[in-house]
């Protein structure tokens, strides 16, 4: 029987969509776009932070070396502040609490660096988590299946109890491969109740 809930955070959760930060941030032509997604988003020093071997702080120069001074500006607050003022996934706080209010134990399993910590507690549905595990804290990131165990271990859960829901399906099929149920979010609230539901959910709406 599913006791826990876990969530993966980006773009499960809140947006993680580096295209609508470059917009905010009003970067326009399209090759600084390419030039920024590269270097910063898909960057050695983003997965590096992930795994806690950086930190924002620390990454920065490396970053802004391959940068134009131009961009720095910019670039340098994507790499620190990509979080500020962006949004829940349309309908998914309220499932959360539709679920926490069912009775089930509601976790977060993220790759994510230690800035995490400082803007969770910023997003209200943080209040309604029993726990979170954060790559950057323990240097292995999904979907090494270190990680899946590392948490079990970590709440003294039951790999059985747990169904987990990413948007990654290399992340859930890790997940299943170490006993837990899985599901693949794809950015549709409704369809992810229905897929509990065929689970074994139980939803008290």
């Amino acid at each position: 029987m599913i006791r826990n809930i876990v969530f993966d955070m980006g773009n499960v959760l809140i947006l993680f969509d580096p295209e609508r930060f470059m917009d905010v941030e009003g970067i326009e032509d399209p090759e600084d776009r390419k030039l920024i997604l590269r270097e910063l988003f898909q960057s050695t020093e983003w997965a590096q932070m992930d795994l806690g071997v950086l930190t924002e702080e620390s990454a920065a120069p490396i970053i802004l070396e391959r940068i134009p001074v131009r961009l720095a500006e910019p670039v340098n607050h994507l790499l620190h502040c990509w979080w500020e003022g962006r949004a829940c996934i349309p309908g998914m706080e309220e499932l959360v609490k539709t679920l926490k209010d069912s009775g089930y134990r509601i976790f977060l399993l993220s790759n994510a660096s230690v800035s995490q910590h400082r803007y969770w507690p910023q997003f209200p549905m943080s209040k309604l988590f029993d726990g979170k595990l954060i790559s950057c804290d323990y240097g292995i990131v999904k979907p090494n299946p270190e990680i899946y165990r590392i948490f079990i271990q970590q709440f003294g859960l039951e790999p059985s109890e747990c169904l987990f829901i990413d948007d990654l399906p290399a992340n859930v099929a890790a997940a299943v491969q170490c006993g837990w149920k899985g599901i693949v979010f794809h950015g549709d609230a409704e369809e992810l109740k229905k897929k509990l539901t065929i689970n074994g959910i139980r939803l008290n709406c």
